[in-house]
């Protein structure tokens, strides 16, 4: 692939999916707020008839099409779910709600997520930390430590996911100098959630939402940065300076095709056909699929299969001058 050719082919390629069908967009949310709100119903009824386990139970699957939910208002703030800006930014709000995601403060830092994906120079706000070998080798054994306890799985698929969804998202994070418009959402978001919050347990005790509404928060959490993790920190994941990056190139290369078998691809929209999201993220989620059936070149390239993404979790630097990630252990052998 060469930015000169492939870049605009691709652009050109890829266009062509990104207009969203109505139909097929209102059809997916019901799809994916039915069975969410049945499987509430019954940990709900569960909670409140003092079976805890159950509803506990429950809040796994219900997670799940929270975890799909959060794909649809993800699909929104790249207006690709509607043809109407206001639509897709309303039917955001809304579903930023139920997953405690203020959406005009999220839908601002995933641009710059996206704006910058692949470019070494400039990592930060929307992404993991990942450092490169010779910027590690630079530290303070103090920041040494600071920088392996982050990269530690138990802080990054479980004390990360409570910060983020629980504590980081009730403030603008990242963007808080930009007016006060990110304030809006998020403390308009905090509003909302509180309101839920106090007629569920003025009504109904504490035990439907310490027993449903958290467990079902915390479980999608988990699942939504395990899904992000792996589409970008892989051992062939590809960066590049500022001045060979492109956006393409930095998309369909630094980001991966995560491989899931059915249903849990349908189950978690498609969204781990990273790649071609990151290379058109207009192209609405159900249409994925019909990228790489179309063009399945595309299927193989870094391509991850649920077993070797489970190898991903020891990654923790990028070897710039080997082009992929390394783990710890990796990186003694070869360098200490």
């Amino acid at each position: 692939m060469t930015t000169e050719t492939k870049q605009p082919a691709w652009r050109k390629i890829l266009s062509a999916y990104q207009k969203p069908d109505l139909t097929h967009s209102i059809f997916e949310i019901l799809l994916t707020i039915t069975p969410l709100a049945l499987l509430w119903a019954g940990a709900f009824w569960a909670s409140v008839s003092g079976m805890i386990w159950l509803a506990v139970l429950l809040c796994l699957p219900a997670s799940v099409f929270l975890v799909r939910m959060f794909l649809i208002q993800h699909d929104c703030g790249h207006h690709a779910f509607f043809k109407s800006p206001t639509i897709n930014n309303w039917v955001g709000r809304c579903v930023g709600i139920l997953t405690l995601t203020p959406y005009d403060v999220w839908r601002r830092t995933h641009a710059i997520h996206h704006a910058a994906s692949g470019n070494l120079d400039r990592r930060g706000l929307g992404a993991i930390d990942t450092l490169t070998v010779e910027e590690y080798q630079e530290l303070s054994s103090l920041q040494k430590f600071g920088y392996r306890a982050y990269r530690h799985p138990i802080t990054l698929f479980i004390i990360g996911p409570v910060y983020m969804f629980f504590l980081e998202h009730r403030i603008p994070s990242g963007i808080m100098k930009e007016g006060w418009r990110p304030w809006v959402s998020a403390i308009g978001t905090n509003i909302a959630v509180a309101a839920i919050a106090w007629l569920l347990v003025s009504n109904f005790g504490w035990a439907p939402l310490l027993a449903v509404f958290v467990p079902s928060v915390f479980f999608a959490a988990v699942l939504g940065v395990w899904l992000f993790y792996v589409q970008h920190q892989f051992e062939d994941v590809l960066w590049f300076r500022n001045n060979k990056w492109n956006h393409t190139e930095g998309a369909l290369l630094g980001s991966s095709h995560y491989d899931l078998p059915q249903p849990l691809s349908w189950l978690t929209g498609y969204i781990g056909i990273h790649h071609v999201h990151h290379a058109a993220s207009k192209i609405p989620f159900y249409k994925l699929p019909k990228v790489l059936k179309d063009h399945p070149d595309l299927k193989d390239l870094n391509r991850l299969t649920l077993w070797q993404s489970f190898k991903c979790v020891p990654l923790a630097l990028w070897d710039e001058q080997n082009e992929r990630m390394i783990s710890f252990r990796q990186f003694r052998k070869q360098f200490a």
